[in-house]
């Protein structure tokens, strides 16, 4: 790596606050549940409630979507809940979520879920501007 390129790398890692190989705690992640409002057709997701979080990931933070416990589940019976990266980036958002693309909601093309995720990842944006640890209402973003 050349000199110029530290010197222009090395800010841009202390203004993410983490670096790459930063494991973040539970004190870290900000969360705020969600949930689809009776006549809402934006919804981007399958499932309609959920969780979403502002993590730690290569170093940066990324918005993300879990969904919530299912109705009718058993307190004992273990939830393992599945989760998908919110972002306006296309690859990210294909690619990314391959193993739980089945969590949005059905799109005919990848501009659909782009523009049906795009509010959420604001929303997002927003709570990852909180203080670590932060835990949102709902509609307090």
């Amino acid at each position: 790596m050349m000199m110029a390129e530290v010197a222009v790398a090395v800010p841009l890692m202390l203004a993410g606050e983490q670096g790459m190989f930063h494991v973040p705690t539970a004190q870290e992640v900000r969360l705020q549940p969600i949930s689809r409002a009776g006549n809402e057709t934006g919804w981007p997701f399958s499932v309609d409630e959920g969780m979403l979080a502002c993590v730690w990931s290569v170093g940066q933070k990324v918005v993300m979507f879990f969904e919530g416990r299912p109705y009718g589940l058993d307190e004992d019976e273990d939830f393992q809940p599945r989760g998908v990266i919110v972002t306006t980036d296309p690859m990210q958002l294909t690619l990314g979520n391959m193993a739980n693309r089945d969590l949005f909601s059905a799109a005919t093309s990848v501009e659909e879920r782009l523009r049906l995720v795009a509010p959420f990842m604001t929303m997002g944006q927003k709570l990852c501007d909180q203080p670590a640890g932060a835990r949102v209402g709902h509609g307090e973003l």
